[in-house]
C-alpha cells in the first residue's frame, strides 16, 4: 500500500477547536482552512483493513528525495475519509517553523504523512500521540516546526512537535490537552509556554505523561544541550525554546487566534492585547493559551469563524482604502512590500484566505456510532467562499467531485469541485461589497438544508445493520455533493447574468455603491478633478 502527499507544504493554516463542554451539543469540534498558493487539496480516502505479516507500506512525501520509503505494516489499519478515520479520531496541523536548524531532511516522515498513517492506526486522540511518538522515534522527521490538532470524540489535544537537525533521527514535542469547556485555535505560531511537567518517563510508552500533558524524553534535556534554555526544568517554556516570535508570528498568525476568542469572549477584554498585536509586548507577550467562551459553539458558530476577515476589529480589512471601491477583505500578494519612500510594509493575514486548497469543520459526537457520528464539513477552495459539505466519516468512497482524478490544477474543469468553487469565488473578489450576498444566500441554502437534513438521516440510521449504515452514508455525502455543484453552477450563471459589464441587469437589484472610504480617499488624492461644480 502506498501513502501519497494530501497536502502540499502549507505554511498558512488556521485551526479553531472546541471541547465537548464548550459546545452546544457536547460534541469535539476541530477545523483546519489549508493555505497555500498554487494547489489543490482533494478528499482523501484509505479503507479500513486487515494486513498479513510481513506486509510494507511505502511512505511517499516531502522526504528526501521524494522517493518511497518502505516501513512494516500493522494488523489493522482503521478507514479515514479526509483527516478524520472511522472511530472518529482527528487530526488537523498548521506550520510554524521555529529554528531552522532543527530540520533533518533525511527524516522519513514529513507531518502529512504523519498525520495519514496515525489516522489508520490510532483508535483514540492519546493513542494517536503515542503513535506519533513512535514512528518519529524510530523512522526520523523532516519538516519544520508544527501544531498537529488531535481530537476523538471524547477529548482535544494540541501537540506541538520539531525535528532535532541533521544526525538526529527524532523528534521532541509537548501535547496538552484542552480543558472540555474550553475553546482555542492555532494559526502557523508556537503557543505552548509552561506546561504540567511528569516526575519521571512512563516506561511503556517512553515519554512523560502528567495530568492532561504529555511531552517527549528529551523535551527539555535536548533544548538545554543546544543551548535553547539555562534555566531550571520547572520554568521551562516550550515556546520560547523551540520557536520564538517575532512581529510577523505576532500579526500574522496570533492575531487570527485574538480575532477567534474575540467572536466568543468580552470584547473589551480582548481588545486589551491590541498592542501586542501592533507589536508591544511590554504589557502582554502572549495571548491566553485557551478560553472559557461566553456562550456555548455550534458547528455553524464554528463554519463562520473560519470566515473571517478581522470584520468588526480594529484590523477590519474591509474599512480603510485598501479594500478598494467594494469594500473587499482580500488582498492581492505579496504581503510584505515598500513604499515608494521605502518604508516597508505589510497587509493583514486573516483566517479566511483566498489561496486556500481546502477547508474542513470536523464535528465528533459520542452519542452516536462511529460511522454515523463523525462528519467532516468539507469542501475545496476558501471557506469564505464555498458551502461546507457533510462527508460521513464510514463513507465507502469519495464523491467524485472531490475525487484527486477531477481536481487537476493543469485543467480547468465543471467537474472539479476546485475549479467551480474558484470559478465562483475569482468573480466575486473584485466587487465584493456587490456581488457577496448571493453568494451568502446560496451558501446559507445549502448548510441550512444539510443541518436540517441531519436529523432525518440519524432517524434513518437508528434502525440500520452496520453494512446498510455505510451505503446509506456513502450515498448521502455523494447526494451533498450533487448538490452542491448544482447549486454553485446555478450561482455562476446568475453572477455573469446579473453583473454583467460591472453593472446590475436592469430589474434584478439596486446598483451597487462604491465604499464612503475609498471615495473619500479618491477625493483626498485627486482634488476638484472629479467634483462637480455645481454643487447644488
Amino acid at each position: 500500500m502506498a501513502m501519497s502527499l494530501l497536502c502540499v507544504a502549507s505554511f498558512a493554516c488556521t485551526n479553531l477547536i472546541v471541547g465537548k463542554k464548550a459546545s452546544v451539543d457536547g460534541s469535539v469540534i476541530c477545523t483546519y482552512n489549508c493555505d497555500g498558493f498554487g494547489f489543490a487539496s482533494p478528499l482523501s480516502y484509505y479503507p479500513a483493513g486487515k494486513h498479513a505479516p510481513g506486509e510494507m507500506v511505502s511512505l511517499r512525501g516531502m522526504g528526501p528525495g521524494g522517493e518511497a520509503r518502505l516501513i512494516p505494516q500493522v494488523e489493522y489499519t482503521y478507514g479515514v475519509a479526509g483527516l478524520m478515520n472511522d472511530h472518529q479520531v482527528s487530526i488537523v496541523e498548521t506550520t510554524w517553523d521555529g529554528r531552522e536548524e532543527l530540520v533533518n531532511r533525511e527524516g522519513w516522515f514529513d507531518y502529512f504523512t504523519l498525520m495519514a498513517i496515525t489516522l489508520q492506526r490510532a483508535a483514540t486522540a492519546r493513542e494517536a500521540i503515542a503513535v506519533i511518538d513512535h514512528l518519529v522515534q524510530e523512522y526520523g522527521y523532516n519538516s519544520t516546526g508544527e501544531n498537529l490538532t488531535i481530537c476523538d470524540k471524547d477529548e482535544a489535544w494540541i501537540m506541538e512537535i520539531i525535528g532535532k537537525g541533521p544526525g538526529n533521527k527524532g523528534a521532541v514535542w509537548v501535547a496538552v490537552r484542552l480543558p472540555d469547556d474550553c475553546v482555542t485555535a492555532w494559526a502557523n505560531s508556537s503557543r505552548i509556554r509552561k506546561f504540567p511537567q511528569a516526575k519521571k518517563i512512563d516506561k511503556k510508552l517512553g515519554f512523560y505523561v502528567a495530568e492532561d500533558c504529555m511531552y517527549s524524553a528529551e523535551c527539555i534535556s535536548f533544548a538545554k544541550a543546544k543551548g535553547y534554555y539555562s534555566g531550571p526544568d520547572a520554568d521551562f517554556s516550550w515556546r520560547e525554546a523551540y520557536g520564538p516570535l517575532d512581529f510577523s508570528a505576532i500579526r500574522y498568525c496570533e492575531a487570527r487566534v485574538w480575532s477567534f476568542y474575540r467572536h466568543h469572549y468580552d470584547t473589551a477584554e480582548m481588545d486589551k492585547y491590541l498592542p501586542y498585536l501592533y507589536g508591544d509586548t511590554s504589557e502582554y507577550d502572549a495571548l491566553p493559551l485557551w478560553i472559557k467562551p461566553d456562550t456555548k459553539l455550534s458547528v455553524r458558530d464554528i463554519m463562520n469563524d473560519m470566515r473571517d476577515h478581522y470584520e468588526g476589529t480594529a484590523l477590519d480589512m474591509t474599512a480603510d482604502v485598501s479594500a478598494g471601491p467594494w469594500a473587499s477583505p482580500y488582498r492581492s500578494q505579496p504581503v510584505n512590500f515598500e513604499s515608494s519612500d521605502g518604508t516597508k510594509m505589510f497587509r493583514e493575514r486573516p483566517i479566511g484566505c483566498q489561496q486556500s486548497g481546502m477547508t474542513m469543520v470536523c464535528h465528533m459526537r459520542d452519542w452516536l456510532p462511529d460511522v454515523l457520528g463523525g462528519v467532516t464539513y468539507f469542501n475545496m477552495d476558501d471557506a469564505s467562499m464555498v458551502a461546507y459539505v457533510p462527508v460521513y466519516c464510514g463513507i465507502n468512497r469519495v464523491p467524485e467531485p472531490f475525487r484527486r482524478e477531477n481536481n487537476s490544477m493543469q485543467e480547468f474543469s465543471f467537474d472539479s469541485a476546485f475549479w467551480m468553487n474558484n470559478f465562483v469565488a475569482n468573480m466575486v473578489y473584485p466587487r465584493y461589497s456587490a456581488m457577496i450576498g448571493d453568494l451568502k444566500e446560496a451558501q446559507k441554502e445549502l448548510e441550512d438544508f444539510y443541518a436540517d437534513d441531519q436529523k432525518e438521516v440519524e432517524q434513518r440510521a437508528a434502525s440500520m445493520q452496520a453494512g446498510d449504515l455505510v451505503t446509506y452514508l456513502t450515498g448521502k455525502t455523494e447526494t451533498y455533493t450533487d448538490m452542491m455543484m448544482k447549486r454553485w453552477e446555478k450561482l455562476y450563471k446568475l453572477l455573469i447574468v446579473k453583473y454583467n459589464d460591472q453593472t446590475i441587469a436592469r430589474g434584478m437589484g439596486d446598483q451597487p455603491k462604491y465604499s464612503p472610504v475609498f471615495i473619500d480617499a479618491v477625493k483626498a488624492q485627486t482634488g476638484n478633478r472629479y467634483v462637480k461644480p455645481d454643487q447644488n
